[in-house]
């Protein structure tokens, strides 16, 4: 990630220098809030909040009331069908938790405190025009990397 990022407390939004490609992996470190609502995490083409022009290749968008983690992707302006299919929710208040998103050929796989979570299937054949990655919601960051 770059100087010029910026993490504030529950959000950062950052550069993907030279853009996304298979084998590489972003990692996501903080602490719920005591009271969590929602947090999310966007891989896009723009670091613009709700610029219909970018891209977005995988929205991650954690729900503890529902304890779900809704997955969908963003292409030329039009929003996909979301995917929510989970094993367990790895999340709890006031708990430290590491996310790592790993770009792989065929698909994102997303692991938590190092157990498989979800995948989720490029739809963007680009990856390389994924160049931001924000993060925001009910959390303090302790790291991205």
């Amino acid at each position: 990630m770059e100087e010029k990022d910026q993490k504030e407390n529950g959000e950062y939004t950052g550069e993907i220098k030279g853009g996304l490609r298979p084998s590489m992996k972003l990692v996501v470190m903080g602490i719920v809030n005591k009271k969590p609502k929602s947090m999310e995490v966007i891989l896009s083409s723009r670091p613009q909040e709700e610029d219909t022009e970018g891209d977005v290749g995988l929205q991650l968008k954690v729900s503890f009331r529902e304890k779900a983690v809704q997955r969908n992707a963003r292409l030329a302006g039009k929003w996909g069908s979301a995917e929510n299919t989970l094993s367990f929710f790895p999340f709890a208040a006031g708990e430290p938790f590491k996310m790592e998103i790993v770009c792989e050929h065929q698909q994102f796989r997303i692991l938590v405190d190092g157990q498989p979570l979800c995948g989720f299937t490029h739809r963007l054949s680009q990856l390389a025009s994924l160049t931001a990655l924000r993060v925001f919601g009910d959390l303090q960051l302790t790291k991205v990397a």
